[in-house]
């Protein structure tokens, strides 16, 4: 299972720390003092974006009050963080905050995605990706380019894995999505073909939100993705919904957060065509599309 890499027991680490904290009433500001860090720093141990060395992990419990126990509890934890997953070879085609969703996504039994704008990543035809890249970067050299091409490819793999079992894909694309097209109108034809190739896959369940069906409940959130994990553990991690763009991402976990997203899904859920349905909408879409060139 080296697509997990060490995502897992980073946020679980971050979060313990949080929680010991947060439990020592000590805010981070005041933390980053004592031990003579940068907020920044502290931060970026807490939400597991990077891993700890165990003597970092002491330091800071110390500074919480924490038990003998707890601290090497902690150093356990820290150990298990500097493992690397397969994304971190490939250097800067993946932004740093990027690689954190990436090793969560490889853990995940349950993919939630709701797209209002574009097909989802792991979705996506090659011919997609390049289009995408194109313009968004078009002066990024071919080398480069190819290189994030190969990585959305490298994502793509967890949904056909054998071992560990692929995690089950559920999404909710809005009609706009499919009516959006490429530059390259044959590419899109052939990329909603695969929309309805892949939606016939055990463990996908695709979805559209038909413009019809008028607004959904928390709207405003826009797209977004709930990464639900493994139950049947000690410490189970908590869904976290998970939000981006060109400069960064958000990651959200807390309980009343996703109880708000849970029923943003759930009013998705009660307005979206089924699966039949939306297999019809977009074969009808693809034929529109090339009746039209």
């Amino acid at each position: 299972m080296d697509d997990s890499g060490s995502t897992v027991p980073r946020r679980q680490l971050g979060r313990y720390l949080r929680e010991l904290r947060e439990g020592a009433y000590v805010t981070v500001a005041a933390a980053a003092k004592e031990l003579e860090w940068s907020t920044p720093r502290i931060w970026r141990y807490e939400t597991g974006q990077v891993s700890m060395h165990p003597n970092d992990v002491e330091a800071m419990c110390r500074v919480y009050g924490a038990s003998r126990e707890t601290i090497e509890t902690m150093r356990a934890l820290a150990r298990e963080t500097k493992a690397h997953g397969w994304w971190h070879s490939y250097g800067e085609a993946i932004k740093d905050w990027f690689k954190l969703y990436v090793g969560l996504e490889a853990t995940a039994t349950r993919i939630r995605k709701y797209e209002a704008d574009l097909v989802p990543g792991l979705l996506q035809t090659v011919e997609y990706i390049h289009e995408l890249i194109s313009i968004d970067q078009p002066d990024l050299p071919a080398a480069d380019r190819n290189a994030k091409v190969e990585v959305r490819l490298r994502r793509q793999r967890l949904l056909a894995r054998a071992v560990p079992r692929p995690p089950q894909l559920d999404v909710i694309l809005s009609e706009a999505v499919l009516r959006r097209p490429l530059r390259d109108r044959a590419a899109m034809i052939r990329q909603l073909d695969a929309l309805v190739t892949m939606s016939r896959q055990h463990n996908i369940r695709l979805r559209v939100l038909p413009l019809a069906a008028g607004l959904v409940r928390w709207a405003q959130a826009g797209t977004f993705t709930m990464l639900d994990f493994p139950t049947d553990v000690r410490d189970p991690e908590p869904t976290t919904i998970y939000m981006d763009g060109p400069c960064g991402a958000v990651y959200l976990d807390k309980a009343h957060e996703i109880q708000t997203y849970e029923e943003a899904w759930r009013s998705l859920g009660e307005r979206a065509l089924d699966e039949d349905e939306s297999r019809e909408l977009i074969v009808a879409t693809a034929k529109e599309m090339a009746d039209e060139t």
